[in-house]
């Protein structure tokens, strides 16, 4: 795959037409002016981006972004949360997620991934060197890697950033998860299960009740009437809105949010509010990029 195939478009804020589209990011970044961002800016809080080494399904090949960028400019989706695809390498991963990410650090936040088993005895010098020089802002594991350790929750809390934890439908871990880490906050993606098994997301609607650090994102959940209960029962302030792209649709799951029909300062916290204050350096990396434009507008 070349590297034009992962290039990034900036932040748009009003989405263009296509052909106006593809014309003003060939070759280069936008000159288009940006908005400053506000709390009802729409964040996508997972999508895939890079590349893999597995070869065996599109998860750990190739998750190409140009398509879904398109898609969610379109949809008015101003920021995006970019998660590594399966690797061999996360260190190497997370290092071709964090180029990809300084491109356009207004529109793309980068969470670093590791293996909880393959990286122990270096999870913390790992994640540190991913977040705190490449840039990123949070850590994803998966349970298909390694169940979670406490090396990683450790790591997250020495650093002061949520963990995206997809449990692959084991939401029991997540009792332990808050007991023994109230000061952590975590992400677990698709309500607790991408293969629809409601009884797994039924269970994990009680821990977002009842356990102040625990959020889910709605990626990929079909069974709409959970979701609804999710909001109902746990609160605005405990879901965050997801697309699982590039290879979900993002215009399609945000049409989910809006569907549940709630007031307009709730949506905003699921539509991203949720998202920036949990990952307090999602909000760093927006006011510092937003920096140069602010200097130069004055300059003027």
């Amino acid at each position: 795959m070349k590297c034009a195939d992962l290039e990034v478009a900036p932040f748009a804020w009003a989405p263009p037409a296509a052909a106006e589209f593809e014309a003003e990011f060939e070759g280069g970044r936008s000159t288009r002016t940006l908005p400053t961002l506000t709390p009802a800016t729409i964040i996508d809080s997972h999508c895939h981006a890079g590349l893999g080494d597995g070869f065996t399904g599109p998860w750990d090949t190739a998750a190409p972004l140009a398509d879904y960028l398109r898609r969610a400019a379109r949809a008015g989706i101003a920021r995006t949360v970019l998660l590594p695809a399966f690797h061999s390498d996360y260190a190497r991963a997370n290092r071709a997620l964090a180029r990809i990410v300084a491109r356009d650090p207004r529109r793309l936040i980068g969470f670093a991934m590791v293996h909880a088993q393959r990286d122990r005895g270096r999870v913390l010098p790992m994640l540190r060197s991913a977040i705190e020089q490449g840039g990123l802002a949070g850590i994803k594991l998966h349970r298909h890697d390694a169940p979670i350790t406490r090396e990683v929750c450790d790591a997250a809390r020495a650093l002061g950033v949520p963990v995206l934890y997809d449990v692959t439908g084991e939401v029991s871990v997540v009792e332990l998860l808050a007991d023994q880490y109230p000061d952590v906050n975590f992400i677990i993606p698709h309500l607790g299960s991408f293969a629809d098994d409601w009884r797994a997301q039924l269970a994990l609607i009680d821990h977002l009740e009842r356990h102040p650090n625990v959020h889910a994102d709605t990626s990929g959940v079909r069974r709409f009437d959970l979701l609804l209960q999710a909001v109902r029962r746990a609160g605005a302030h405990k879901i965050l809105f997801g697309s699982d792209g590039p290879w979900l649709h993002p215009a399609l799951e945000l049409h989910k949010i809006r569907l549940l029909g709630l007031a307009p300062a709730q949506e905003a916290l699921v539509l991203g509010g949720n998202l920036l204050r949990i990952t307090p350096r999602a909000r760093l990396t927006a006011v510092a990029a937003a920096a140069p434009d602010a200097a130069a507008a004055r300059d003027r």
